[in-house]
C-alpha cells in the first residue's frame, strides 16, 4: 500500500543558514502528510510565529499539537501562540506541566519547566486536549506518538543533571519525554525532541512497537551534550547497526557528539537546521 507524501520543515532550531529565519536555543518541526497538518514541539517562543510566517506556513490549520516533554525550549511558543490553536488538538504527558530544575557547573538551581502553569489551564484556550502515558498513540494516517518510552539498557540517562525540586535533591526522571514517528515507503521515520528517554531506548521500543527493523531517518535532539565514550560508542554503533540512511542532527545532541556522529557515520548526517525542508515518498 502506498503512503501519502510526507513534508518536513524545521521552524526552530539552534541555528539557521538562510536570511530571514530566527534562531533560538529550542526546537519546532513541522509535519504535512495527506490532509494532515501536525506541529511537533513549540521552541521557546520568540521565533516560532515568524519562521512559520517567512516559511509560508500558517500554524492556525494544525489540527495536532504534539510536545515531546515539558521543558521551556519546546512548549514556550505553545504559550506564546495559543490563540492560533483554539482549533487544535494538544497531546502531552501529565507530568509535562511540572516543576523541573536543572543543576549548573556552578551548582546553582535553574527553572527549565514548561511556561504552561497547568493543563487545566491549556485545555480552557485550545481545541482539545490529550494526555498522554502509555503508548504507541495513533494520531492518524501513519502518524504515531510513542508515550512513555521504557528504559532498557544501562548505558543511557536523561543526559543532564535534572530535578523536580529547587534543591536539587529528587532527580527528574523526564518520563514525559516522547517521540514521534512516521511509516514511508523508505522506512520509518523519526522525530526526537531532547531523547531524554535515550536515543537507542527511544530507537528500539519504535521498532518493537511496529514490529519493522527498518528505520530509514531519525531527525532532532540527541541529548548527548554529556555523553560519555562509552555512551557514544554504543549509539554510533545502534545507528550504523540498524542501517539507519538518515541522521539530522540538531539543538541538543552538542556539538562534539555532532563532529563524532559526523566522522563515524559519514555521508549519513546532516545538520537539521531551521529552514530544513525534507520531502519523503
Amino acid at each position: 500500500m502506498s503512503q501519502p507524501v510526507t513534508r518536513i520543515t524545521v521552524l526552530v532550531e539552534n541555528t539557521v543558514h538562510r536570511s530571514g529565519l530566527l534562531a533560538e536555543h529550542g526546537l519546532a518541526f513541522w509535519i504535512e502528510r495527506g490532509a494532515r497538518r501536525i506541529l511537533f514541539d513549540t521552541g521557546q517562543g520568540l521565533a516560532l510565529s515568524h519562521n512559520a510566517k517567512t516559511l509560508g506556513i500558517d500554524l492556525s490549520i494544525a489540527d495536532a499539537l504534539v510536545l515531546s516533554h515539558g521543558h521551556y525550549d519546546h512548549t514556550g511558543g505553545l504559550f506564546q501562540s495559543y490563540p492560533q490553536f483554539n482549533r487544535t488538538r494538544v497531546y502531552a504527558h501529565a507530568t509535562a506541566f511540572d516543576d523541573r530544575f536543572i543543576q549548573d557547573r556552578d551548582g546553582r538551581a535553574r527553572s527549565v519547566r514548561c511556561p504552561i502553569e497547568s493543563a487545566a489551564w491549556l485545555t480552557s484556550r485550545v481545541g482539545a486536549f490529550s494526555e498522554t502515558g502509555a503508548g504507541p498513540i495513533d494520531l492518524g494516517d501513519g502518524l504515531w506518538l510513542t508515550g512513555e518510552i521504557p528504559r532498557t539498557n544501562d548505558f543511557e540517562d536523561t543526559g543532564g543533571a535534572f530535578y523536580l525540586d529547587e534543591a536539587c535533591t529528587q532527580a527528574d526522571p523526564l518520563l514525559d519525554d516522547q517521540a514521534m514517528f512516521m511509516e514511508t515507503a523508505q522506512g520509518i521515520v523519526v522525530l526526537l525532541g531532547c531523547a531524554h528517554a535515550g536515543v537507542v531506548n527511544t530507537l528500539e521500543y519504535i521498532r518493537a512497537s511496529t514490529g519493522q527493523a527498518r528505520i530509514h531517518a531519525v531527525l532532532g535532539g540527541m541529548h548527548l551534550l554529556a555523553a560519555n565514550d562509552d555512551r557514544m560508542a554504543r549509539t554510533i554503533h545502534t545507528l550504523r547497526q540498524m542501517d539507519i540512511q538518515s541522521v539530522g542532527l540538531a539543538h541538543c545532541t552538542g556539538f562534539a557528539a555532532m563532529v563524532q556522529l559526523y566522522q563515524e557515520l559519514a555521508k549519513r548526517c546532516f545538520h537539521c537546521v531551521a529552514g530544513t525542508r525534507i520531502e519523503l515518498d
